[in-house]
């Protein structure tokens, strides 16, 4: 790189910082286009170089040869191409990108994707887009084998009055985490799915992270709310990520699994309350479909991904509301996770963790008979202190008022360990799923 072009990235990144600033302090000029236009003016300065946004790893339902890659540009743009090596040979492979542009909140996202396939298990590769002759900077990719030990990184309810907490959090966890190999948010990514602002600092948290491993995303009931807090399908949700295909025609995106290691995820939708004001057949959908996926898919470990907890729970000043198993969700889907075995259940919405143990048939099983049941927390700033009362399943609970924290599983062949994490890295607690 000569003198000139190290002095035009450097005032490329100080122009880019500056555009990046001015959209965080600034919702209503972001509204106007006046950070858009001084973002464009700044970058039309540098023809070689792509500018990207919320560039993005979403898992593929064969992570072990696939990988969907999502990104916005700030205005559209024809004819981009995902360049593919390995990190330490030749060869490149070229895939076009598709426009998924779509229009939320006001605001024209103009939104690419391009799907990778012909991945080899085991390798690290190297990718960016092309648009022409200008480019983004090479990023990382890595296809795990069938078979090899992982870490995954794994975030309760990020939604936010403010998200400075959430983006603390997420890049505390993932400095301290750089070796884990994906990440899941649990639902209610933002507090409102409509927001386009909250969106963007929502992937603010994960800019990082999201660039070097997939994320999987589970739909919350936030995610379904417009602007004047009413209920409306999740368009946004459906747009910003591109989540493997269930083979449904009215419910595509709402709920999907993936394969990754040795590990089948599966990862439900929980609101049929609110997208049943729109369209029927959700629950019903699910039920008949996650048979069929473990028969065709089941591996040695099988996990659930969903929002809404299964469990129900006192609350202060409530005296009328009881203990127990909660209809909506408990009592329709933990007799399914019984009949196929599933080792670990992840929840959230409650804003609290809790470590519940095995259950089985409704009962807790010392011998640690059917699925281990987590709820994941809260990693963002809307918290209910003290109003929930603990609930006899539970195990492990964090001390009142909880503060945000974040979960961490290790996956071997014989085990699983999960540990969740407050925001300082103090541990709070450690469990261990074993299976010979």
């Amino acid at each position: 790189m000569n003198n000139q072009q190290k002095m035009n990235r450097r005032r490329f990144i100080k122009m880019a910082a500056a555009a990046g600033a001015l959209a965080a302090g600034g919702a209503a000029l972001w509204k106007l286009g006046a950070v858009r236009l001084f973002r464009d003016t700044a970058l039309q300065q540098f023809p070689g170089v792509l500018y990207v946004d919320r560039l993005r790893q979403v898992v593929a339902a064969d992570s072990g040869h696939a990988r969907v890659l999502m990104w916005e540009r700030p205005s559209p743009t024809e004819k981009q191409i995902v360049e593919v090596r390995l990190q330490r040979a030749g060869g490149l492979r070229r895939y076009a990108a598709a426009d998924d542009s779509f229009t939320d909140d006001g605001t024209e996202v103009y939104q690419y994707t391009a799907e990778l396939d012909q991945l080899t298990m085991g390798n690290a590769y190297q990718y960016r887009i092309t648009a022409g002759e200008a480019a983004t900077d090479w990023q990382t990719l890595y296809v795990p084998t069938a078979n090899e030990p992982y870490k995954m990184l794994i975030f309760p309810d990020s939604q936010s009055s403010d998200y400075a907490d959430w983006k603390q959090l997420a890049h505390l966890a993932w400095a301290r985490n750089t070796d884990a190999q994906l990440f899941a948010c649990m639902g209610d990514l933002v507090d409102n799915g409509e927001d386009r602002l909250q969106w963007t600092e929502f992937f603010g948290g994960v800019k990082e992270m999201q660039r070097a491993i997939p994320m999987a995303p589970v739909m919350g009931n936030h995610e379904t709310y417009n602007r004047d807090w009413k209920v409306r399908l999740p368009e946004a949700y459906l747009h910003y990520f591109k989540t493997p295909r269930n083979g449904s025609r009215e419910f595509e995106r709402y709920y999907y699994s993936f394969d990754y290691g040795e590990v089948h995820y599966v990862v439900l939708c929980t609101q049929t309350k609110e997208i049943g004001n729109f369209k029927s057949g959700l629950l019903e959908e699910q039920l008949a479909w996650i048979r069929r996926d473990l028969k065709a898919h089941r591996k040695r470990w099988n996990v659930v991904l969903m929002h809404k907890d299964v469990l129900q729970y006192r609350i202060n000043g409530r005296p009328e509301r009881t203990e127990g198993i909660d209809e909506e969700n408990g009592r329709v889907w933990m007799p399914v996770f019984d009949e196929l075995a599933i080792d670990i259940v992840f929840t959230a919405h409650l804003h609290t963790y809790r470590n519940r143990g095995h259950i089985y048939g409704f009962e807790k099983t010392p011998d640690k008979k059917g699925p281990l049941y987590i709820l994941t927390g809260v990693a963002g700033n809307v918290r209910y202190p003290n109003l929930w009362i603990d609930h006899s399943f539970d195990e492990v609970t964090l001390p009142q008022p909880e503060t945000d924290n974040y979960l961490t599983m290790e996956v071997t062949r014989d085990s699983i360990e999960i540990a969740c994490f407050l925001m300082d890295g103090t541990e709070m607690d450690r469990v261990r799923v074993t299976k010979k």
